[in-house]
């Protein structure tokens, strides 16, 4: 009745402008694909090109500002100050945002307590292909060199591309001729990672660089930008990880008559490697006559990680209905838990390994802006690639005597654990087998073509008119083939080294892992070709197919309602889709063969934004946005490929695992209510409200289905109920440029969000975790200081634990507990072009922490370190 009840008021508040009479004061900023003029070149709203700190948080405001929709906005130098080495980083520092990390680096972002599955990401307006299996964007790929800034769109609009119930973010790309002369910036930066001095073989110190050219040529109609980065950045991590616990099969230990639950195992593990990044774009604008605008551009993205790691593993200790009893000594349980014991006669596993990624994501486009009489024209081709290939290539070595096991594991970061012999000694362990699990590849591509028209009018309460159109072909698709093979021979114990490192037990790694390797097991054992994808390789293939068309009509508004005048747009989307899942069925172990499956939708959007200005100057606003918007469903989730158990008993269901390419977009009728005063140069306080009602939450569960006609019970993920996400943002920034010299060179942002959710997963069961992303709480503070060449800027960002997947695998979910990540950021002006900076990411060496199964003692501890920059830039 909710859902209906909202729908309702959504439909109601659409027509409500034209029926009041409302007066438009203001022209209204969009995404760049679909408001740029053609007499400029440009989009309606620009963001301008600043230098140091008060001037970027000067022009971030004003695009919040007179934005028609609540936004946050990232300008320019913004990124690329002091230095915010990629727009992930800039990304988690605003209102109601925050990032899980990947390597000690923001990545993925979280928005208004929703994950990644609910953020949009395009860049100049258009949407991204990814190298990840659904369709998450990892904003760490774009370097600050090759972005002008970001607009956050935390409301809808009719013109916005579908996507976002949490948020849209739009990342720009710099305007060559917005500038009015030639433009030159290079960046260095030697990077330095302490925590290399604990793991051996770890390199300390790596090189960033980045540039940006800018030109214009043929008075100034035709302008060129071209821009670079490249990082060599130290990949390190030490991880201790808890595998779970034996919940059914286990046995009383103690003898108070209670099954005490005992857990499989854990491990440990150090790595030590490159993760090489580097980007390039190229851009050119023409200004063809006064009425034609010609933009092409491509954006060009590569990641290579090559990973040298270690590990123990020690399993053995489930106690299978009790067989261990004997061997366990000095128990420490806790609520039914032993998280911690001594067992006897249980073996290691030392895994030497490499790990090895590539990804790449490539984007471009063609875009013309046309004046026709009274109209706006524009069209836009674009084309998005992303590839990713990886490979685990594992020695794996079991030691040849077992020994006594102790551990706790008490949960709060508690994980001591010893494994009674010598774990550093070759001797003590048995011929190695070389484990390739997996080789995988993946590649997704999406075309678009976009074409819309406003102009004008003077028709009531409507001061102009938009139209638009925009049609997509996307196609994503993932193999894998896993095999292992035995030793042609023997290695002596000379081919290995000890590797110690701080806080565990000592481990054993080839000293030359790829020639031992290729000596004792072949020249082709990590080729792919030719070997044979196993039963599970084969379930686990898939390929899906999606094309989509949406139109939308939007009119901006002009007026007042009684004595407060008000401005905003109005507008309807359509989304037409058809989606096709690939994969491969297999019926009880028999050989797998293709099934294939898809469904097809039409959804209206509407929506409705409005800026009440309650004062002469606009410097006090009351904002409304009021919408319904669509997160298409994960596209790995969209497979077709399944694998079924068929009982005998014609009456009983058939069982089993499955994808799910039926699966329909999650939906939210929301509202937004803000209130904004602007009360000086870069000045704000905001309040604000925001609720979500969600429907068709997709989640993994026991789905009870029909499979050929024949009742069937599977686990997969499928459109559930949904409910409620709410919640309340506070912002507070001030420029204390009032106070006496030289205090006046600080300013504060700072910003706080509370979210909650009667949402919830559908795992674990019976203590489910509450939906992915959802972060109670979440904000940060960041001091800065600007006066007499010195910029200084310290931030500190919070949030309160989060359910995330931070695996491949879908339905993974961890509870990424509580984090606060602090940053720290000097530099000082040598001469006009040259300046010296310096700064601490990670100030004080935060860890990241999982727990599994909502259970407070199966955690898993990870630490990335400190990481410091010394670099100059130069401007010209």
């Amino acid at each position: 009745m909710q859902q209906k009840k909202l729908s309702w008021l959504i439909h109601a508040m659409f027509i409500l402008p034209t029926a009041s009479g409302i007066v438009w004061a203001q022209e209204t900023p969009t995404p760049a694909s679909t408001s740029t003029s053609a007499s400029t070149g440009g989009s309606e709203f620009q963001q301008v090109t600043v230098t140091g700190i008060r001037a970027s948080v000067r022009s971030a405001l004003a695009s919040k500002e007179a934005s028609n929709s609540i936004i946050e906005s990232i300008a320019s130098e913004d990124i690329g100050k002091l230095p915010d080495t990629t727009i992930a980083e800039s990304l988690a520092r605003l209102p109601g945002l925050s990032s899980g990390l990947d390597r000690g680096n923001s990545s993925q972002i979280v928005a208004r307590g929703l994950g990644p599955r609910f953020i949009g990401a395009t860049l100049n307006g258009r949407e991204l292909a990814t190298s990840e299996p659904a369709r998450a964007v990892r904003f760490e790929q774009f370097p600050s060199e090759s972005l002008s800034g970001a607009t956050v769109y935390k409301t809808q609009s009719a013109e916005l591309v579908e996507g976002g119930i949490a948020t849209t973010i739009d990342l720009l790309t710099v305007q060559p001729l917005k500038f009015k002369e030639r433009q030159f910036s290079l960046k260095a930066d030697a990077l330095y990672y302490p925590m290399g001095n604990q793991i051996p073989g770890s390199t300390t110190t790596a090189p960033r660089l980045g540039g940006i050219y800018i030109d214009q040529f043929n008075n100034n109609t035709l302008g060129v930008a071209l821009a670079f980065s490249y990082q060599d950045q130290p990949s390190l991590q030490k991880n201790i990880r808890h595998w779970g616990f034996n919940e059914d099969h286990s046995a009383d230990l103690n003898g108070d008559g209670k099954v005490d639950k005992t857990p499989w195992g854990f491990q440990d593990e150090a790595r030590h490697g490159k993760d090489k990044r580097s980007s390039a774009l190229g851009k050119v604008e023409w200004k063809a006559s006064p009425d034609a605008f010609i933009t092409g551009d491509v954006y060009y993205a590569k990641s290579a990680i090559d990973e040298r790691g270690q590990q123990h593993w020690t399993g053995d200790l489930g106690n299978w209905n009790g067989y261990q009893n004997a061997n366990y000594s000095n128990l420490d349980i806790r609520n039914g838990y032993v998280v911690g014991a001594s067992v006897k006669d249980v073996g290691v596993t030392n895994n030497d390994f490499v790990w090895v990624q590539d990804t790449s994501t490539l984007a471009g486009g063609l875009n013309g802006k046309f004046n026709v009489g009274d109209w706006k024209l524009e069209a836009d081709l674009s084309t998005s690639r992303a590839e990713r290939s990886s490979q685990w290539r594992d020695l794996r070595q079991y030691s040849k005597a077992n020994g006594t096991i102790s551990w706790a594991f008490t949960g709060d970061e508690n994980q001591t654990y010893s494994f009674g012999q010598d774990t550093g000694n070759p001797a003590n362990f048995g011929s190695p087998t070389m484990y390739v699990d997996t080789d995988g590849h993946l590649k997704d591509t999406l075309n678009a073509v976009h074409i819309n028209g406003s102009r004008s009018v003077e028709f009531g309460t409507v001061t102009k008119i938009k139209f638009g159109a925009r049609f997509t072909d996307r196609e994503k698709a993932y193999h894998q083939t896993t095999w292992n093979v035995s030793p042609n021979g023997s290695l002596p114990d000379s081919a290995y080294e000890t590797i110690n490192v701080n806080g565990m037990p000592a481990f054993i790694a080839l000293k030359d892992f790829y020639g031992s390797a290729y000596s004792l097991f072949g020249a082709n054992v990590f080729d792919a070709n030719g070997r044979t994808q196993t039963q599970n390789d084969l379930l686990s293939g898939w390929n899906v197919k999606e094309r989509s068309s949406s139109l939308y009509a939007q009119a901006d508004l002009d007026g007042t309602m009684g004595n407060m005048p008000y401005r905003g747009n109005a507008g309807i989307r359509v989304v037409r889709t058809n989606q096709t899942g690939a994969g491969m069925q297999s019926i009880n172990g028999a050989a797998p063969t293709p099934v294939e499956g898809g469904t097809t939708y039409t959804e209206v959007l509407p929506s409705l934004n409005l800026i009440f200005s309650m004062d002469s100057k606009q410097e006090k606003q009351i904002r409304l946005g009021i919408a319904r918007a669509m997160s298409r469903a994960p596209l790995d989730e969209m497979r077709a490929s399944r694998n079924l158990n068929v009982d005998s008993n014609p009456a009983q269901p058939l069982t089993g695992s499955a994808g799910n390419p039926e699966l329909k977009p999650m939906l939210a009728d929301q509202i937004d209510l803000a209130y904004q005063w602007y009360f000086g140069k870069g000045s704000l306080i905001s309040t604000g409200l925001f609720y979500k009602k969600i429907s068709r939450y997709i989640g993994i569960t026991q789905d009870s289905t029909t499979i050929d006609g024949r009742a069937a019970l599977i686990t997969r993920s499928v459109n559930g109920t949904g409910g409620n996400v709410k919640g309340i943002e506070l912002v507070y920034q001030q420029a204390f440029t009032e106070l006496p010299a030289p205090f006046d060179g600080l300013g504060v942002s700072s910003n706080y969000t509370y979210t909650t959710s009667d949402i919830k997963e559908n795992m674990p069961v019976g203590n489910p975790f509450p939906i992915e992303g959802l972060m109670k709480s979440n904000g940060g503070v960041t001091l800065w200081y600007e006066k007499a060449g010195y910029e200084a800027r310290i931030s500190a960002n919070y949030h309160s634990a989060f359910v995330r997947n931070p695996t491949w695998t879908a339905g993974q979910l961890i509870l990424n507990e509580a984090e606060t990540y602090v940053t720290l950021n000097l530099a000082k002006q040598i001469t006009p072009q040259l300046q010296l900076r310096f700064g601490v990411d990670n100030l004080t060496n935060q860890k990241v922490v999982y727990t599994s199964a909502n259970n407070p003692y199966q955690q898993e501890v990870t630490e990335f370190g400190r990481r410091f920059n010394l670099g100059l830039s130069y401007k010209m």
